[in-house]
C-alpha cells in the first residue's frame, strides 16, 4: 500500500469515474499531523532504503542519492543543529538554497521543530530582502554559499534587525555566519518527536510564502501542516508519479512550484524526484538528464516545452516518460501537438495559485486534454466560476474562478489567509468563497477555459511578477516622472515585462536611457523581473481620480500582438 492510501482510504485507481472521485475523496488526517514525521519518517521506517531523490551538480560531475532513511537522519541532524542554534517552534526562517539538496533536508527539518519556512530566489537584492525580512519578522536566514546571495544579504542585514541568525553553506566563511554544512555534521541523527507544547498541531502555520504584489507590496501566505496533504492531487492524481519511478519537475527552491513538484506529492507517492542544480535552462542537457536518469514524469511550464522543442528531441530517448503535465500559463496547442508528435505523449494542464495545491486539473485516467482548458475541479476543491453579482455563471460567461470555502472550513492545502493583512484576507475570503483573482469560463464540455488574471500580474517565462515592485524601483531612478509595469506578449516568453515612462524634464529619451534603466532594475530588485521592453510616452492613461491605467496599456498592447500574429490572446 502506498503511503498516500493511509490519508484518503483507497488506490488513485479505485475510484469509478471523476465524478465518482469528486464526490468520494476525502482526506482525514491525526490532530497532530507533520508531513516530516508522518510521511518521511513513516518511509523511512517501512521502507528505508527505497530511493527518495537523486541530486545532479550543475556540471554534472557529482551525483548524491538519498533514501527516505537519509532523509530521515539528515533532517534529524538539521533539526538538532538548528535547535542548538536558538530556532524553535513559530520561528520564521528564510531559505535561499538555489536546487541545493540541503533545501529537502532544512524543509523537513524545520516541520519537525515547527519553525515556520519561507523560501525566496537567490536573485533577490536589497529591496526585496529588506521588505521580506522586515514584514515577516524573519528570525534566521539559511542562504547558500554558491555564488553572491550571502554577500548581497549581509550588506542589507544591517536594515534586517530581526535577523539573529544567518547560516550559509559550501564553505563560504563570512564573519558572523554559521557554516552549515561543517557545524550539522557534528549533530545527532536522533531526534525524538517533540511533546507539550514544543509539539506540532495541523492546524499550526507550516509555511510564509510571498505573493508578486500588484498595486502594494507581495502578500504574505500562511499555510498550515495539513497543506501537504492538499498535494496528494497535484503529485498523485496530476502528476501521476509512479511508484519507484523518477519525477522531474523543473523548479528552482525559491518558488512554491518546488514544493508542488519536488517534495510532498510526489513523495506521498513515492517517487523518487529528480533534481538538477543547474544555473541556466539549456535544453539540449535538460533532454539528456530525462534520458539518462530515465525520468518517468515530468512537468514544466509550457515556456520551457517551447524551448525544449527547439531541440531535435528525437535524438533523445525518453521511452521511461509516461506523463507528462504543464501549468503557470497558458497552453498554445503547437506546443501540446508538437510535443505529443514527438513523444507520443500529451499534456495534462492543471491550475493553482501559491494560495492554493493544484485545484483545476485534466487528471489522466479521468479525463482527456482538450486545447484550452485546464480542465475540471480537482479532488477536494468545489471550483465555480462567478460573475460580479456573486451568481453563477453560464456556459461561456467570463467570470472568477472560485472555490467554495470558508477560512473555518476549507479543504486541505488552502491557505490561512494572509499575514499581518486581515484587509486582503477579507477581500479574498468572502461570500463564502475563496476568491482567486483569476478569471475563466466554462466550455460546452463542462471544462474550464483560462482568461486570465482580474489583476496586473505578469506571468513570463514560469515566473509571477507584480508591476508594483519593478514601478517602485524605476521611481527611485532620477530619471523616470511616472511609471506603469505591464505585460507584453511574447513568442517564447508567453509575456514579456513593459515598462512605459514618463521622464523628467531635463532627461532625454533615448536607446542609452532605456539601458539605462533596465540595468537600474537588474541591481535593485531580483533581474527577472527587468523590463524587457520599455516606451517612452508623454503621459501615462489615468481613471478621473488619476489612477494609471494599467490595463488600457496592456489591452492596446494585446490588440496589436493579435493583428500582427493573427492570435486571439485576451
Amino acid at each position: 500500500m502506498a503511503i498516500y492510501e493511509k490519508f484518503i482510504g483507497r488506490n488513485r485507481d479505485s475510484f469509478e469515474s471523476l465524478e465518482d472521485a469528486q464526490k468520494n475523496y476525502k482526506i482525514t488526517y491525526p490532530d497532530n499531523f507533520n508531513y516530516a514525521f508522518d510521511v518521511i519518517d513513516e518511509l523511512a521506517k517501512t521502507k528505508p532504503n527505497k530511493l527518495a531523490m537523486i541530486w545532479v551538480s550543475k556540471d554534472e560531475t557529482e551525483e548524491k542519492r538519498f533514501t527516505f532513511r537519509d532523509l530521515m537522519k539528515l533532517s534529524n541532524k538539521a533539526a538538532n543543529y538548528f535547535i542548538s542554534l536558538g530556532i524553535k517552534k513559530g520561528d520564521k526562517v528564510l531559505l535561499v538554497l538555489k536546487r541545493s539538496y540541503l533545501f529537502w533536508i532544512s524543509m523537513l527539518a524545520l516541520h519537525k521543530i515547527g519553525a515556520i519556512g519561507i523560501q525566496a530566489t537567490h536573485m533577490l537584492m536589497y529591496h526585496d530582502y529588506t521588505y521580506r525580512c522586515q514584514a515577516a519578522n524573519i528570525k534566521a536566514v539559511i542562504i547558500t554559499g554558491d555564488g553572491d546571495p550571502a554577500d548581497r544579504f549581509e550588506e542589507c542585514s544591517k536594515d534586517c534587525p530581526s535577523v539573529s541568525i544567518k547560516i550559509t553553506t559550501l564553505d563560504k566563511h563570512l564573519s558572523g555566519w554559521h557554516n552549515f554544512e561543517e557545524e550539522y555534521e557534528a549533530c545527532s541523527d536522533v531526534f525524538e518527536r517533540p511533546t507539550g507544547d514544543a509539539a506540532t498541531k495541523a492546524t499550526d502555520i507550516m509555511l510564509l510564502s510571498f505573493t508578486s504584489g500588484t498595486n502594494d507590496y507581495p502578500k504574505m501566505v500562511l499555510h498550515d501542516f495539513t497543506y501537504p496533504l492538499g498535494h496528494i492531487v497535484t503529485g498523485v492524481f496530476w502528476h501521476r508519479v509512479v511508484d519507484g519511478g523518477v519525477h522531474f519537475t523543473i523548479s528552482d527552491t525559491g518558488w512554491l512550484k518546488s514544493l508542488w513538484g519536488k517534495f510532498y506529492g510526489q513523495w506521498l507517492g513515492e517517487s523518487a524526484v529528480l533534481v538538477y542544480d543547474f544555473e541556466k535552462f539549456n535544453a539540449d542537457k535538460i533532454l539528456g538528464i530525462m534520458e539518462k536518469y530515465k525520468v518517468t514524469t515530468f512537468c514544466v511550464p509550457p515556456t520551457m516545452y517551447r524551448l525544449l522543442l527547439q531541440s531535435d528531441v528525437s535524438k533523445y530517448d525518453l521511452s521511461s516518460l509516461v506523463h507528462c503535465n504543464a501549468a503557470g500559463e497558458a497552453l498554445n496547442p503547437e506546443i501540446f501537438n508538437t510535443w505529443k508528435a514527438a513523444t507520443g505523449l500529451e499534456i495534462y494542464e492543471g491550475f493553482g495559485q501559491t494560495e492554493t495545491t493544484c485545484c483545476i486539473a485534466t487528471l489522466y485516467g479521468y479525463d482527456k486534454p482538450k486545447s484550452g482548458s485546464i480542465g475540471k475541479s480537482a479532488l477536494g476543491y468545489q471550483t465555480e466560476i462567478v460573475n460580479e453579482d456573486g451568481q453563477l455563471c453560464m456556459p461561456g460567461e467570463v467570470g472568477e474562478i472560485c472555490i467554495k470555502a470558508t477560512l473555518d472550513n476549507k479543504p486541505c492545502g488552502l491557505c490561512c489567509g494572509y499575514y499581518n493583512n486581515p484587509e486582503a484576507t477579507a477581500e479574498s475570503w468572502r461570500d463564502g468563497y475563496y476568491h482567486t483573482g483569476d478569471k475563466a469560463f466554462i466550455d460546452e464540455n463542462k471544462k474550464i477555459q483560462y482568461v486570465g488574471r482580474n489583476d496586473d500580474v505578469i506571468k513570463s517565462s514560469g515566473y509571477r511578477i507584480g508591476p508594483f515592485e519593478v514601478e517602485s524601483v524605476l521611481l527611485e531612478h532620477p530619471a523616470v516622472l511616472e511609471v506603469a509595469v505591464t505585460g507584453i506578449p511574447d513568442p517564447v516568453r508567453g509575456f514579456n515585462v513593459k515598462a512605459t515612462i514618463v521622464v523628467k524634464n531635463g532627461y532625454v529619451e533615448s536607446d542609452e536611457l532605456k539601458k539605462e534603466l533596465q540595468d537600474y532594475v537588474k541591481h535593485n530588485t531580483a533581474p527577472y523581473k527587468y523590463p524587457r521592453v520599455i516606451e517612452f510616452v508623454k503621459e501615462l492613461p489615468k481613471t478621473f481620480n488619476g489612477k494609471i491605467r494599467r490595463t488600457e496599456i496592456r489591452q492596446a498592447d494585446i490588440a496589436k500582438y493579435n493583428a500582427e500574429h493573427g492570435t486571439h490572446i485576451m
